[in-house]
């Protein structure tokens, strides 16, 4: 997938606000950044989560 949303810069500023880091106890995300830009695919194109391309990871995954 080509077309993600955060620029560099915009993740950085946002980085250190997502919690499950790796530094943290607990369970972590495996990839935030990915995570962050599932959730702006679903807001941008209206799609249920099912429809979710698979480069996010599994929807139901992605979804909890």
């Amino acid at each position: 997938m080509d077309r993600l949303v955060l620029s560099d810069a915009a993740w950085k500023r946002m980085a250190p606000l997502i919690i499950g880091r790796p530094d943290q106890k607990g369970s972590t995300g495996r990839d935030n950044r990915m995570f962050v830009e599932g959730v702006l695919w679903i807001v941008r194109t209206g799609s249920p989560w099912r429809d979710l391309p698979e480069v996010f990871g599994d929807w139901n995954s992605v979804f909890r």
